[in-house]
């Protein structure tokens, strides 16, 4: 299983390039795009990831004046990934959540079209898989979190199987409805691993999104639906914990908390349930699962220095005030790679942003770093095909709204439109423009 730009010639802004080979410029854009690597080139600022962090970060650095950026990104196609969910729930065509990475590269700013594979701090350089040696000023360090499908005995071959699905991958979210439309009766199984993962309540929201299909289908009693959470509530913020529990009670939805997915059988469809808290274990039969695979830091900063060298995660070490490395001041991290104790979401990444990059140019300055970071966090948690609540906190697990004069703690249709409508508008022409 597997899912998901400044000028090049000469040396403008401070990049220094010893080669002029492999490089193409979108027109709409001006982006430049370096195919094949060259082999050794020099950035002010060193950006690896074009993914929601990379592309905020980049576009932030240039509406700032910061010249040299370079961004390192293998990939074509730029997702807006919280629509999976949609997608998986039979709300929304997975084409909407699809853009072309090169049209959301900043200008002026190089595109290394390249995955990383190495950072060495000391000699400031990212080796890539093309062979290419970059050198940097400062680092920003954003690849994104890594899906472990094969930590789960059996979820990639159930994942092959026509019973298993999971929004977490692009190609299987369509899968998904398939399998919630076409479900009559029997038995339904959604799961969600320990350790953190990105967008925490997803596995939540497609249990719930499924189950009201079922309902305005008239198959709801016919359908068992088993939600596994390893968690000991339904929600780590207790407003919005409470109104789970009576969303899931609504749907007679079977929840085991505590507990997680460790084994999966593809051929009898049975998913082994284990209970953390008393050691149990049960197995269930299953004619739908949707499970959701344990997630880590990308392997080459596991095994890296960037790591933290406690973290079994292996995230890379950062102040999670600051956003900058614990024991090298050049090099800043944010979004999902980053060791911050936040919920890995985008709305994090909007508030992470804007404090790493004011740090980064107080650094390249000289300066001392002031901006800081909160742990900000939310999680828009759909409820029904029409209903949302907004979770939303900090580093204190506290709920801290952004629309104080409405109560987000309850299912909501309006918030139902802000997620539909109003999130992705934000997030393709404002945030990913450095403007929000």
């Amino acid at each position: 299983m597997s899912t998901a730009h400044e000028p090049t010639s000469g040396t403008p802004n401070g990049t220094a390039d010893s080669t002029a080979a492999g490089t193409s410029t979108d027109p709409a854009t001006g982006t430049a795009a370096t195919s094949r690597t060259t082999r050794s080139t020099h950035h002010q600022v060193l950006v690896i990831g074009g993914g929601t962090a990379g592309i905020s970060v980049a576009a932030r650095l240039r509406r700032a004046g910061v010249g040299g950026v370079g961004l390192l990104e293998p990939s074509d196609t730029h997702y807006y990934q919280p629509l999976w969910t949609l997608v998986g729930g039979g709300c929304a065509p997975l084409a909407e959540s699809a853009r072309p990475e090169a049209s959301l590269i900043p200008g002026k700013t190089r595109w290394i079209k390249d995955r990383a594979e190495s950072v060495d701090p000391d000699s400031r350089t990212v080796s890539t898989a093309g062979g290419a040696l970059l050198g940097y000023d400062r680092l920003v360090v954003c690849p994104g979190i890594q899906l472990d499908w094969n930590r789960v005995p059996g979820m990639s071959e159930a994942l092959d199987s026509p019973y298993a699905s999971s929004n977490y991958a692009p190609e299987l979210a369509p899968k998904t409805w398939g399998l919630i439309r076409g479900l009559r009766s029997g038995t339904a199984v959604f799961t969600m691993p320990s350790g953190p993962i990105k967008c925490a309540g997803a596995p939540q929201k497609i249990a719930y999104l499924a189950a009201d299909h079922w309902r305005r289908e008239g198959v709801l009693d016919k359908i068992r639906i088993v939600l596994v959470l390893p968690t000991p509530a339904m929600f780590g913020v207790p407003e919005f914990a409470a109104e789970l529990e009576r969303v899931a009670t609504r749907y007679g939805i079977e929840v085991r908390k505590n507990s997680e997915l460790t084994e999966v059988d593809a051929d009898s469809r049975k998913a082994v349930i284990a209970n953390n808290a008393d050691g149990s274990s049960e197995s269930v039969e299953y004619d739908l699962l949707h499970t959701v695979p344990p997630q880590s830091a990308p392997d080459w900063i596991k095994a890296g220095p960037l790591a933290g060298r406690s973290d079994p995660g292996g995230y890379t070490e950062v102040d999670r005030h600051t956003l900058r490395h614990v024991r090298y001041p050049e090099i800043f991290a944010l979004g999902d790679a980053g060791s911050t104790p936040n919920s890995k979401t985008g709305a994090a990444i909007r508030k992470q942003a804007p404090v790493a990059v004011e740090n980064l140019r107080a650094s390249l300055a000289g300066r001392g770093l002031t901006a800081h970071y909160d742990g900000y966090a939310s999680c828009p948690i759909t409820t029904a095909r029409d209903r949302m609540l907004l979770a939303e906190f900090d580093y204190s697990m506290r709920h801290t709204p952004s629309f104080p004069f409405i109560d987000t703690t309850r299912e909501r249709r309006d918030m139902w439109y802000l997620k539909r409508r109003g999130l992705p508008f934000l997030y393709w022409r404002l945030m990913l423009k450095g403007l929000a």
